[in-house]
């Protein structure tokens, strides 16, 4: 279901799922010109909807919207318990040596650079991707990826896969300049979404292919 504004995946009287767009924010900013997002888009065609969790602005793919406080609320509470997940598709610079993997990386606001994350043990917070290979292009030498993160910490799958040695593609933050210019956009896409239903209780899957 499309509305003019809104990729509609899912939706129910409880329930907005939207595919967003790259380069799309998920919530205003300041100023005028940072007034056109997802959440402004979704309370145009629902004006009960509330923001439950958000995707970074380069980052395209799955955004959930409750449209009522009961249903906030249980989403919130399945965050913090883990029990909504997520898997994005990437593409990294780079030849990924393993074919699967984990990476378990304490992660911390980088303060002077914000909105930098880094990696920092001694006060970081704990950070867990899973991830898998999926193509590797031998000639551009590229890494098509699919990553789960277990956790849900700022910037977390760019840094823990720039922490194996891999940047992902058009990464205004954290790749140097040769991988940036390798991509128009951030190659990074939440692809898939799973959860009980915040309400019902009966499994949700949605899915949205990436644009690249």
């Amino acid at each position: 279901m499309t509305d003019s504004q809104l990729d509609i995946l899912y939706l129910d009287e409880h329930l907005l799922i939207a595919n967003k767009p790259a380069g799309l924010l998920c919530v205003p900013g300041k100023g005028p010109e940072k007034q056109d997002c997802l959440y402004n888009r979704a309370l145009k065609f629902n004006p009960n909807a509330r923001v439950a969790h958000r995707l970074d602005q380069g980052t395209s793919g799955i955004v959930m919207f409750p449209l009522n406080y009961l249903a906030l609320k249980n989403l919130t509470h399945k965050f913090e318990a883990r029990e909504i997940h997520k898997r994005y598709i990437a593409v990294v610079d780079g030849l990924v040596a393993e074919d699967e993997g984990e990476v378990k990386l304490p992660l911390i606001c980088d303060w002077p650079n914000r909105p930098l994350q880094k990696v920092c043990f001694e006060s970081g917070k704990a950070a867990h991707t899973r991830y898998q290979v999926l193509e590797r292009d031998l000639e551009k030498k590229i890494t098509r990826v699919l990553l789960e993160p277990v956790s849900g910490r700022t910037h977390q799958l760019r840094v823990h896969m720039l922490s194996l040695g891999h940047p992902m593609l058009g990464d205004g933050l954290y790749a140097p300049a040769d991988v940036l210019a390798k991509a128009p956009r951030l190659l990074l896409h939440a692809q898939e979404l799973w959860l009980d239903h915040p309400i019902t209780g009966i499994e949700i899957r949605v899915k949205a292919k990436p644009d690249f």
